[in-house]
């Protein structure tokens, strides 16, 4: 991660080449290794993931039938922020993304903080969700003896069990995963297309919106809806932290993220289509499985207990992801002295952050007890949003900020729409729970506690350095 306390270093960063001379302190560069066509595959798997087979139900419960119109509309807002993302990476092609650019539009060592905190707050409720998610239809075609809290507690103790033994047994298992969260995917269109063909479904419920009301309570009820979906698109801005690992970053990352999440968009709302075409609205907010309804109504015999399972390793990829982002995101802000340095401890022989392991885990376990999958997966997707507002207004800021190579310029348009859409959403105009706020500020409180403390203990190192003879 970079060091928002620290200014940028002034390196090279041209699209051949840059950073990849060595670090002052000797330290080799990290290896470029990613190609224009793995970066693709791993936006994609970054995105694809809880969201769709864990929100679709509750977006439908806040808007009816057209609940493919939230995800159109999240897939354009996801557009306008990515299009930040691409011109800020190919600008600046180096990791700690939002983090970054954040200190380096508005130097301020604390709003830098609280961006890279909310960060990773948001992969830690997002994980969350995924364990709700386990823990509810899915697994239950299976057995409904455990409590679903428990199942969830468990399940980020075996993920927390997973990050400590290695970094290399969780990519092996994210990718393994990856595939077959795909597959589950394509199950779902291929039951769509079945039923469109044979003329199942009833196409009345894609036009009915049902919010409650006219007027102002539909504008909040879609609002609100597309909040929550927008969850669904989470993950695209993960990429970036793979720009120094990535050859010709300024090239390869704008086909990227447009394509991955292009394909992702398209995805996420053909399954909506399908969803609302097969299942009403009501039976898909009832069910913490919801394409798991699609599969059941879809008129083609295939196995609910094969489905179920898939969506159980879908699932556990978003949350193994996110554990292990949040993990490394408290590793490198403690190794940069931004949050006690403890938490930067590494456990010997398997070389893994084992405090920052444990205390996002203890987080995440906090979530999970407090929260159901609707408001982790809102508050998912208002920390980020709130993210998202500062780098399309950074981006602008960065404007004055010329660098001497190529790289992709979006529209001014773009990240200002991007910034006005991200701050409509993250506000109480998108109608979501008093508690997604609360669940929010007091992740904010504890960060913003880890920091002040740290500043003490660092001012009084400094001063009885100072006052040592």
């Amino acid at each position: 991660m970079s060091t928002p306390d620290t200014p940028v270093p002034s390196e090279p960063e041209g699209p051949k080449g840059h950073g990849d001379r060595t670090k002052p302190g000797g330290e080799p560069p990290l290896k470029r290794a990613l190609g224009p066509k793995l970066l693709i595959l791993f936006v994609i798997g970054d995105i694809l993931g809880t969201g769709i087979y864990a929100t679709t139900g509750d977006v439908a419960g806040k808007v009816g039938g057209a609940l493919w119109l939230p995800f159109a509309i999240g897939f354009a807002v996801a557009l306008l922020t990515a299009a930040s993302y691409v011109e800020l990476v190919g600008k600046y092609p180096k990791a700690a993304g939002a983090a970054l650019y954040t200190q380096k539009a508005f130097k301020v060592p604390f709003l830098t903080f609280v961006v890279a905190f909310m960060v990773m707050c948001s992969g830690l409720s997002s994980a969350s969700a995924a364990a709700r998610a386990f823990g509810g239809d899915y697994l239950g075609e299976f057995t409904d003896a455990v409590p679903p809290t428990l199942i969830a507690i468990l399940f980020i103790l075996a993920l927390a069990a997973i990050n400590l033994r290695g970094v290399a047994e969780s990519v092996k298992a994210n990718v393994v995963l990856t595939l077959v969260e795909v597959s589950g995917l394509a199950v779902i269109l291929a039951i769509g297309a079945y039923a469109v063909f044979s003329g199942e479904g009833e196409p009345s419920r894609l036009t009915q919106i049902e919010t409650g009301g006219t007027g102002y309570a539909l504008l909040t009820g879609v609002l609100g809806a597309t909040a929550l979906g927008f969850f669904a698109f989470v993950g695209f801005e993960d990429s970036v932290n793979m720009a120094e690992e990535t050859k010709n970053p300024a090239r390869n990352f704008p086909h990227a993220i447009f394509i991955g999440v292009g394909v992702t968009g398209t995805i996420y709302v053909l399954v909506a289509l399908i969803s609302s075409l097969l299942v009403d609205s009501e039976t898909l907010s009832g069910s913490s499985g919801p394409l798991l309804e699609v599969v059941k109504a879809g008129g083609v015999d295939f196995p609910p207990k094969l489905f179920a399972l898939i969506a159980l390793f879908a699932v556990t990829n978003s949350a193994l992801i996110n554990i292990m982002m949040a993990s490394r995101l408290c590793y490198g802000m403690a190794n940069e002295r931004i949050l006690p340095p403890t938490m930067g401890k590494v456990l010997s022989g398997r070389r893994t952050p084992w405090v920052g392991i444990v205390f996002v885990s203890a987080l995440a376990i906090g979530l999970v007890s407090t929260g159901e999958i609707e408001g982790l997966g809102d508050t998912t997707s208002f920390l980020l949003l709130c993210v998202f507002a500062v780098v399309n207004i950074a981006v602008l800021v960065l404007r004055r900020d010329p660098v001497d190579h190529h790289h992709f310029r979006t529209p001014t348009a773009l990240p200002v729409l991007g910034a006005l859409t991200s701050l409509i959403l993250a506000s109480p105009l998108a109608d979501r729970g008093s508690d997604v706020y609360v669940r929010a500020g007091i992740l904010l409180l504890i960060g913003i506690g880890l920091w002040v403390l740290n500043k003490v203990v660092m001012t009084a190192r400094e001063k009885s350095g100072a006052d040592a003879p």
